[in-house]
């Protein structure tokens, strides 16, 4: 899989985490490779939940 297709995948699954998640921004979702925990602290401060229920969350979208 190259790089154009992964960051396709992820603009897609981004639309679809904005739309469950209506308070979350582009940068709440930005992924910086060696900054993925401070992505992950702001999506589980915005929505309140543990990273386990976030997966969970984005593995049924």
């Amino acid at each position: 899989m190259n790089e154009t297709t992964l960051k396709g995948g992820w603009n897609e699954l981004k639309g679809k985490i904005k739309q469950a998640y209506g308070d979350l921004t582009d940068d709440d979702l930005t992924y910086t490779e060696g900054k993925e925990d401070e992505m992950w602290g702001k999506l589980q401060q915005k929505t309140g939940k543990t990273k386990d229920e976030i997966n969970k969350s984005i593995a049924e979208l």
